[in-house]
C-alpha cells in the first residue's frame, strides 16, 4: 500500500502509467474479502485500473512437489507477467524492503548459495523493480499511519513453521541482541558490495558461456539440446566454471544444485567418452570426447532410460 500510494504520486512526474495487481492465493479465506477491499478501495481513490485474481496454491503445490512458499511466489509471478502483458506494462513493481533484503540473504545463507544468491535482490531484475529496497519497513508503517492510509496485515507473517518467519522473529533479533544491533545495515552493505563483484562476475560469465556453450540439435521430445565445449571450458578458472554450468541448468529449466554442478565440471575434466549423467526430471548429460550434451530425451519428465546401450 506504501509502494502503491507513493507510486501514484509520482506519476505524473515520472510519466508513469500504472495498473493495480491484487493476488488471493486461497490460503487465508477468513482474510482476502478485506484485503481485496482495501486495495480496490484504493485504486479507485487513485483512479487506478485495478485487475483481482485467484490462483490455487496449495493444489499446485501439491501437485509440482513445492513448498506452500514456492508454490505462492510461482503462481504469484504469473499473475503478474500475464496482467503485465496484457497491459503492455514495461515492469512490474513489488514492495520488498530493506528488512525483506536483510532476511533474504540469511536465507540464502542457510541455503548455502553462492555469492550471487547472498548479494540479495537487487533493485531491479528483468522485468522487476523494488523501489523500496532500501527503505525500512517502520519507516513506511509509519508514513501509513500518518498519512491515515488503510493497510493490512497478513497472518502468515507470523507463522513459524515457514522458514522466513523464523528468520524474521527468531534469529534476527537473537542476531541483533547478542551480536550486533546493526546486523540490518550490515547486511545491506555485504549485499551492496557482493553485488558490485557481482557485475563483474556476470559479464564474465557472459563472455566464457558464449565461448563454450553451443546449441546442440534437439530430438523430437526435447525443446533443446546444449553443449558444453570440453577443452575451452576446462581452460576456465574453476569459479567461471561453476557460474556458466549455473547458468546452463537455469536454462535447461532445471535446478542449479552444487552437487550437479560439480558433477558437470567433474565429468568435463575426466569423464569417460559415451558415459552420461542422469539429473533431475530426465535431463540427461551425455559425455562426449568433445564436448558434454545437456537434453531432455523424453521431455522435461522423470525417465530412467539411457542415452547409450
Amino acid at each position: 500500500m506504501a509502494m502503491l500510494h507513493l507510486l501514484a504520486g509520482v506519476q505524473q512526474q515520472l510519466n508513469l502509467a500504472l495498473t493495480v495487481v491484487w493476488v488471493d492465493h486461497g490460503l487465508r479465506p477468513e482474510e482476502t474479502q478485506r484485503e481485496e477491499h482495501v486495495v480496490s478501495r484504493a485504486a479507485r481513490k487513485l483512479d487506478l485500473p485495478f485487475i483481482a485474481r485467484q490462483v490455487n496454491v496449495a493444489d499446485f503445490a501439491a501437485e509440482q512437489h513445492l513448498s506452500i512458499e514456492h508454490a505462492a511466489r510461482n503462481l504469484r509471478y504469473n499473475v503478474l507477467r500475464k496482467a503485465a502483458q496484457d497491459r503492455r506494462a514495461d515492469c512490474i513493481a513489488v514492495a520488498h524492503t530493506a528488512d525483506d533484503q536483510a532476511e533474504e540473504i540469511l536465507l540464502r545463507l542457510l541455503r548455502g548459495s553462492g555469492r550471487k544468491g547472498v548479494s540479495g535482490m537487487s533493485t531491479r531484475s528483468g522485468d522487476l523493480i523494488r523501489p523500496l529496497l532500501h527503505t525500512e519497513k517502520e519507516e513506511l508503517l509509519c508514513w501509513l499511519q500518518e498519512k491515515g492510509i488503510d493497510y493490512c496485515i497478513d497472518s502468515s507473517n507470523d507463522d513459524l513453521k515457514f522458514l522466513r518467519n523464523r528468520v524474521r522473529h527468531q534469529l534476527l533479533p537473537f542476531l541483533e541482541e547478542h551480536f550486533n544491533k546493526g546486523i540490518r545495515k550490515s547486511l545491506h552493505k555485504t549485499a551492496d558490495s557482493l553485488a558490485e563483484d557481482e557485475n563483474l562476475l556476470a559479464a564474465l560469465t557472459e563472455a566464457a558461456s558464449s565461448d563454450v556453450i553451443r546449441q546442440g540439435p534437439a530430438p523430437p521430445a526435447c525443446d533443446k539440446t546444449m553443449r558444453i565445449m570440453r577443452q575451452p571450458f576446462c581452460a576456465l578458472h574453476t569459479a567461471l566454471q561453476r557460474r556458466v554450468v549455473e547458468q546452463l541448468l537455469w536454462q535447461m529449466d532445471t535446478r542449479a544444485g552444487f552437487d550437479h554442478i560439480l558433477l558437470i565440471i567433474k565429468a568435463a575434466a575426466s569423464g569417460r567418452n559415451h558415459s552420461e549423467l542422469h539429473l533431475s526430471r530426465g535431463l540427461r548429460v551425455g559425455i562426449f570426447r568433445e564436448y558434454l550434451e545437456l537434453s531432455y530425451p523424453a521431455g522435461n519428465t522423470p525417465w530412467r532410460g539411457r542415452l547409450f546401450s
